[in-house]
């Protein structure tokens, strides 16, 4: 059984989707857990570190 042009189309177009969609969904994942890291850190800040950082981002 030969595997024609066609199929070795096939497999590039579905591997490549493949890769797009996991690097997507991967990218998805690490913004959603660097998000919760820096909620954390900012929770154990002091009040002053948090007026200062809030100053900050008001400019």
């Amino acid at each position: 059984m030969e595997i024609g042009i066609i199929g070795i189309v096939i497999a590039v177009v579905s591997g490549l989707a493949s890769f797009a969609l996991g690097r997507w969904l991967s990218g998805r994942r690490r913004q959603k857990k660097a998000q919760q890291a820096r909620a954390a850190a900012e929770a154990g800040q002091s009040r002053q570190v948090r007026r200062a950082r809030e100053r900050r981002q008001k400019r």
